[in-house]
C-alpha cells in the first residue's frame, strides 16, 4: 500500500512536471508572439479563435481568462491590424462578434508554419512519441482535466 508520504510525493511530482511544461510553452509562446508583431493576449485571442473562425468577445474572455481591458486592448489591436473583424451582434448591441478576417487566417498559418515557433517546436516534441504513448498522454489530460473542472464545478467556480 502506497504511504501518504508517497502519494504527495508522487502528485507534486506530477504538478512540477505541468508547471515546467506550462513555463517552456510560454516562454516559446511569448517568442512567437514578439516575432510575430504580436503581444501574448493578442496572440492568446488569435489563437482561442483560429480553430472556430468566429466568437463572441464575452467567450473569448471565458476561454482565455484575460481581463476585459486586456482583452479590449488585445482584440482593439488585432481589429486595426486587420487581423479580426468586429461587429455587434444583431439584437444585442452590447455583445461583439468577433471573426477572423482572410488576412488573419494566412497570419495563422503563416504563424504555425515558423520554424523556431511555438507551434513547429511543440509539433516535434510529440513526434518523438510513439502513437501509442500520445494517445495515453492524451487520455491522462482529459482525466486530470476532467476531474478538475468537477472539483471547480462543486467548489462555486462554473467551468471556463
Amino acid at each position: 500500500m502506497e504511504s501518504e508520504n508517497q502519494r504527495i510525493m508522487r502528485s507534486t511530482q506530477l504538478l512540477r512536471s505541468f508547471w515546467d511544461v506550462q513555463k517552456n510553452l510560454m516562454r516559446f509562446v511569448q517568442k512567437t508572439a514578439v516575432e510575430n508583431g504580436l503581444s501574448v493576449p493578442q496572440y492568446s485571442v488569435l489563437m482561442t479563435i483560429a480553430p472556430h473562425k468566429e466568437m463572441i468577445q464575452k467567450s473569448l474572455g471565458e476561454k482565455t481568462f484575460l481581463p476585459k481591458s486586456t482583452l479590449s486592448q488585445a482584440v482593439d489591436g488585432l481589429v486595426q491590424a486587420g487581423w479580426l473583424n468586429r461587429q455587434q451582434v444583431e439584437g444585442n448591441r452590447r455583445e461583439m462578434q468577433l471573426s477572423l478576417s482572410e488576412k488573419g487566417e494566412r497570419f495563422i498559418k503563416t504563424i504555425h508554419l515558423q520554424e523556431d515557433g511555438v507551434h513547429q517546436t511543440f509539433q516535434s516534441a510529440v513526434e518523438s512519441f510513439t502513437e501509442k504513448q500520445c494517445e495515453e498522454l492524451l487520455k491522462a489530460h482529459l482525466h486530470i482535466a476532467t476531474y478538475l473542472e468537477a472539483q471547480a464545478t462543486e467548489q462555486g467556480e462554473g467551468k471556463k
